[in-house]
């Protein structure tokens, strides 16, 4: 498929997207333009599938991140041990994020993704299998972390290069706010299913039903990534040098990205964010030492993933903002701040409330560096740029994990938590003040033709467009 072809696709999704919504979708138009989250992109059969396939499969996910740092801390009695699951995870992130960007260049994503899936639902039967063994190994619980990260380094540049080809451009924003909501409501509903798990059953109990959950769960994103149809990389010009899944592919796409200094910006800030301030090592040991363990744990895990819905559902503006690099800055700092506050909370719902401001904040930030990527994308490099994208996005909180884990073996876990906040937060906003271009960005006017239907389409890419 040419570039021509695949612009060309855009357009008359687009125009039937317009089309087919002027009399159902009128009053929901109408919300888009408040504070009410635009849900447009959902008009997208395809897309439509593989929203609903995410969700429910993040949420039996969270039941399998809950339970392996609890399997973890019961094994080890260590905060450091659970870090280091971060470092597990971070490791193949880094190979496979890059090689997996590379090769949803050149290689039919929707078959990439579904090999890759398969990789990671194998590491959670895994899982599975050592709980009921009862085997009690943290070298174990590290290996297969390592395994499942690898499959979700491929499987996630490879899904979020997939969105741009299914869904109008001018609609790339509000399909992502639809993702990272959807996504972050699992992320508070399976954390709290998981955590009244963990209050009612032992421990061993407990780990082995929610890996069951996040296997059996993972089912309905098979079936979505199934139903996709084909989307073939884009047809080159002859002139043109082929992309390459290999090394070369990679260095390409690191060398377009190093070429766009607001790109890099917001990359920086993410891996401060998250780096500094991702609190969720402590999660095991501060449920346990401040509030007895039980059910607190499912609360800690969801309290991000809340103000985060809460924000998705309020995110009607978000598409408004002109100084979109003001407000990624502001979203990072605001981050910090809360999540440095309720380091110091020893009350669990005070604790709860600053992490959902936290969550909040996170997502408009979310929102913004996926978008600022996949508008400064071509097609023919938005796998590898998203792979770098997964490495900061993924590997930060990674590092995260382990930084924090490290620093409350050492000193104290409101040391490590608190601290790490405020520092991100000032790190922020130097950064900011340093190198301004961030802070000037603006996002680019849509092209006067993405709102023009184009007859000369393909009939097969126009047939694709509709599966």
């Amino acid at each position: 498929m040419s570039q021509d072809a695949v612009e060309a696709a855009e357009r008359v999704v687009e125009e039937r997207v317009k089309r087919r919504g002027d009399l159902l979708f009128s009053a929901a138009g109408r919300l888009s333009k408040s504070w009410v989250i635009d849900t447009r992109p959902l008009r997208v059969p395809a897309y439509r599938r593989m929203w609903v396939g995410n969700g429910v499969s993040f949420f039996g996910f969270q039941f399998t991140s809950v339970a392996v740092p609890v399997e973890m801390f019961q094994i080890t009695h260590s905060s450091n041990w659970v870090g280091l699951l971060g470092l597990a995870g971070l490791v193949p992130l880094l190979i496979f994020g890059l090689w997996g960007g590379a090769a949803a260049d050149v290689i039919d994503r929707r078959k990439l993704l579904l090999a890759s899936s398969i990789l990671a639902w194998l590491s959670t039967v895994g899982l599975l299998a050592q709980a009921l063994i009862g085997v009690g190994s943290g070298w174990l619980l590290l290996a297969l972390t390592a395994m499942q990260s690898a499959g979700f380094a491929v499987s996630s540049p490879t899904r979020q290069a997939i969105v741009p080809r299914i869904v109008p451009s001018r609609l790339v924003p509000a399909a992502n706010t639809l993702t990272y909501t959807t996504t972050t409501a699992g992320g508070v509903l399976g954390p709290l299913a998981a955590g009244l798990i963990f209050g009612v059953a032992t421990t061993s109990t407990g780990v082995t039903v929610a890996y069951l959950v996040d296997a059996a769960l993972f089912t309905v994103s098979f079936w979505a990534t199934w139903k996709l149809p084909p989307i073939p990389p884009i047809v080159h010009p002859e002139d043109e040098e082929r992309p390459s899944a290999g090394l070369r592919g990679i260095v390409d796409g690191l060398r377009f990205l190093v070429t766009q200094p607001v790109l890099l910006l917001s990359f920086a800030v993410d891996i401060i964010a998250m780096v500094f301030a991702m609190p969720r090592a402590l999660f095991p040991e501060v449920a346990t030492d401040r509030f007895g363990g039980g059910a607190a744990i499912g609360w800690l895990y969801a309290a991000i993933a809340i103000g985060s819905v809460v924000a998705g559902l309020a995110s009607g503006w978000i598409g408004r903002v002109k100084r979109q690099g003001v407000a990624l800055v502001v979203a990072v700092v605001g981050w910090g701040v809360a999540i440095g506050f309720s380091g110091l909370a020893h009350s669990l719902w005070l604790m709860v409330l600053l992490l959902a401001l936290g969550g909040a904040a996170d997502l408009v930030s979310a929102v913004y560096r996926q978008s600022m990527l996949q508008t400064f994308a071509p097609d023919r490099l938005r796998g590898r740029l998203q792979g770098v994208f997964i490495v900061v996005v993924a590997g930060g909180p990674r590092l995260g994990d382990l930084r924090a884990g490290a620093t409350a073996d050492l000193t104290s876990t409101t040391f490590s938590w608190a601290g790490g906040g405020f520092l991100a937060a000032g790190l922020a906003l130097g950064l900011a003040a340093a190198f301004p271009a961030l802070i000037r960005y603006r996002p680019p006017a849509a092209p006067a033709a993405e709102t023009t239907h184009h007859p000369t389409a393909p009939p097969a890419t126009q047939k694709r467009s509709d599966d």
